[in-house]
Protein backbone atom coordinates (compact mmCIF):
# COMPACT_ATOMS: atom_id res chain seq x y z
CA UNK A 1 0.00 0.00 0.00
CA UNK A 2 1.34 3.58 -0.74
CA UNK A 3 1.82 5.79 1.92
CA UNK A 4 -0.80 8.74 2.07
CA UNK A 5 -1.25 11.77 3.96
CA UNK A 6 -1.94 11.45 7.58
CA UNK A 7 0.08 8.22 7.62
CA UNK A 8 2.88 7.40 10.16
CA UNK A 9 6.24 6.63 8.87
CA UNK A 10 7.44 3.31 8.27
CA UNK A 11 9.83 2.30 10.96
CA UNK A 12 12.96 1.05 9.47
CA UNK A 13 16.56 1.61 9.08
CA UNK A 14 18.52 3.60 6.47
CA UNK A 15 22.51 4.98 5.53
CA UNK A 16 23.59 8.39 6.28
CA UNK A 17 26.24 9.26 4.15
CA UNK A 18 28.76 11.22 5.67
CA UNK A 19 32.48 12.33 5.75
CA UNK A 20 32.86 9.56 8.38
CA UNK A 21 31.36 6.87 6.38
CA UNK A 22 27.93 5.02 6.63
CA UNK A 23 26.32 5.72 9.24
CA UNK A 24 22.89 3.26 9.58
CA UNK A 25 19.78 5.79 11.16
CA UNK A 26 16.34 4.47 12.23
CA UNK A 27 13.74 6.16 10.51
CA UNK A 28 11.27 6.86 13.82
CA UNK A 29 14.81 8.36 14.82
CA UNK A 30 15.04 10.48 11.70
CA UNK A 31 11.80 12.04 11.31
CA UNK A 32 10.87 12.32 15.31
CA UNK A 33 10.38 15.67 16.18
CA UNK A 34 11.09 17.77 13.36
CA UNK A 35 9.46 18.86 9.87
CA UNK A 36 11.80 16.50 7.09
CA UNK A 37 11.30 17.23 3.07
CA UNK A 38 12.45 13.57 2.00
CA UNK A 39 12.73 13.67 -1.31
CA UNK A 40 13.19 10.02 -3.67
CA UNK A 41 15.16 10.00 -7.01
CA UNK A 42 15.21 6.55 -9.24
CA UNK A 43 19.47 6.75 -9.29
CA UNK A 44 22.09 8.76 -8.42
CA UNK A 45 23.74 10.23 -11.22
CA UNK A 46 20.73 9.82 -13.47
CA UNK A 47 20.34 12.51 -15.89
CA UNK A 48 17.02 14.66 -14.38
CA UNK A 49 17.88 13.43 -10.57
CA UNK A 50 21.46 14.63 -11.39
CA UNK A 51 20.86 18.42 -13.31
CA UNK A 52 17.52 19.15 -11.78
CA UNK A 53 16.18 16.88 -8.61
CA UNK A 54 18.97 17.16 -6.34
CA UNK A 55 20.50 20.98 -7.25
CA UNK A 56 16.74 21.90 -6.63
CA UNK A 57 16.85 20.75 -2.97
CA UNK A 58 20.77 22.26 -2.59
CA UNK A 59 19.49 25.63 -4.10
CA UNK A 60 16.66 25.85 -2.38
CA UNK A 61 17.69 24.61 1.08
CA UNK A 62 17.58 27.94 3.23
CA UNK A 63 14.39 29.00 1.53
CA UNK A 64 12.89 25.47 2.87
CA UNK A 65 14.94 25.53 6.08
CA UNK A 66 13.45 29.58 6.53
CA UNK A 67 10.04 28.10 6.02
CA UNK A 68 10.62 25.63 9.04
CA UNK A 69 11.76 22.75 7.83
CA UNK A 70 14.13 20.76 10.07
CA UNK A 71 16.18 18.43 7.39
CA UNK A 72 15.67 17.60 3.79
CA UNK A 73 16.74 14.37 2.81
CA UNK A 74 17.70 12.78 -0.32
CA UNK A 75 16.70 9.03 -0.79
CA UNK A 76 18.01 6.69 -3.35
CA UNK A 77 18.30 2.98 -3.66
CA UNK A 78 22.10 3.25 -4.03
CA UNK A 79 24.50 2.04 -1.69
CA UNK A 80 25.81 4.72 1.04
CA UNK A 81 29.58 5.25 -0.94
CA UNK A 82 27.38 6.53 -4.03
CA UNK A 83 25.15 8.41 -2.20
CA UNK A 84 28.43 10.10 -0.59
CA UNK A 85 29.95 10.55 -3.95
CA UNK A 86 27.07 12.38 -5.24
CA UNK A 87 26.15 14.51 -2.18
CA UNK A 88 30.06 15.40 -2.29
CA UNK A 89 29.71 15.88 -6.40
CA UNK A 90 26.79 17.96 -5.22
CA UNK A 91 27.93 20.03 -2.69
CA UNK A 92 24.88 18.71 -0.26
CA UNK A 93 26.59 19.29 3.06
CA UNK A 94 25.12 20.98 5.41
CA UNK A 95 21.96 21.56 3.07
CA UNK A 96 20.66 17.79 2.10
CA UNK A 97 21.19 14.89 3.93
CA UNK A 98 21.78 11.77 1.56
CA UNK A 99 20.19 8.21 2.71
CA UNK A 100 21.02 5.31 0.85
CA UNK A 101 18.93 2.56 0.64
CA UNK A 102 20.82 0.00 -1.15
CA UNK A 103 17.82 -3.07 -0.80
CA UNK A 104 14.97 -1.14 -1.68
CA UNK A 105 13.79 -1.90 1.76
CA UNK A 106 12.62 1.14 2.98
CA UNK A 107 11.04 2.13 -0.61
CA UNK A 108 9.28 -0.76 -0.76
CA UNK A 109 7.49 -0.11 2.92
CA UNK A 110 6.79 3.26 1.71
CA UNK A 111 4.79 1.28 -1.41
CA UNK A 112 6.79 3.55 -3.56
CA UNK A 113 8.93 1.18 -5.57
CA UNK A 114 9.42 0.67 -9.09
CA UNK A 115 10.57 -2.30 -11.55
CA UNK A 116 13.48 -0.45 -13.83
CA UNK A 117 14.75 -3.81 -14.75
CA UNK A 118 14.05 -2.70 -18.31
CA UNK A 119 16.61 -0.12 -17.85
CA UNK A 120 19.15 -2.71 -16.16
CA UNK A 121 18.76 -0.55 -13.01
CA UNK A 122 16.39 -3.73 -10.44
CA UNK A 123 14.47 -2.24 -8.33
CA UNK A 124 14.35 1.40 -7.37
CA UNK A 125 12.21 4.35 -6.05
CA UNK A 126 10.05 6.10 -7.95
CA UNK A 127 10.38 9.84 -8.25
CA UNK A 128 8.33 12.03 -4.93
CA UNK A 129 8.53 14.33 -2.27
CA UNK A 130 7.14 13.81 0.76
CA UNK A 131 6.94 16.73 3.33
CA UNK A 132 6.81 14.89 6.97
CA UNK A 133 5.82 16.50 10.81
CA UNK A 134 7.36 14.54 13.73
CA UNK A 135 6.65 11.64 11.70
CA UNK A 136 3.67 11.92 10.20
CA UNK A 137 3.05 12.75 6.70
CA UNK A 138 1.43 16.16 5.48
CA UNK A 139 1.75 15.78 1.77
CA UNK A 140 2.62 13.44 -0.84
CA UNK A 141 3.89 13.95 -4.31
CA UNK A 142 4.36 11.29 -6.79
CA UNK A 143 5.50 12.00 -10.26
CA UNK A 144 3.57 10.59 -12.73
CA UNK A 145 6.08 8.36 -15.52
CA UNK A 146 8.53 10.27 -17.09
CA UNK A 147 7.59 13.55 -15.43
CA UNK A 148 9.45 15.86 -13.00
CA UNK A 149 6.89 18.37 -11.64
CA UNK A 150 5.20 17.69 -8.13
CA UNK A 151 8.48 16.15 -6.61
CA UNK A 152 10.88 19.65 -7.30
CA UNK A 153 12.00 21.88 -4.85
CA UNK A 154 9.90 24.88 -6.19
CA UNK A 155 7.33 22.65 -5.74
CA UNK A 156 7.55 21.79 -2.51
CA UNK A 157 8.34 25.35 -0.68
CA UNK A 158 4.77 26.16 -2.28
CA UNK A 159 3.26 23.47 -0.25
CA UNK A 160 5.18 24.58 2.82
Amino acid sequence: MTIKVGDKMPSGTLTLATRDGPQKISADEYFKGKKVVLFSVPGAFTPTCDAKHLPGFVEKAGDLKGKGVDAIACLSVNDAFVMKAWGKAQNTEGKVDMLADGNAEYTKSLGLEMDATGFGMGTRGQRFSLVVDNGVVKQVNVEAKGEFKVSSAEHVLGQI
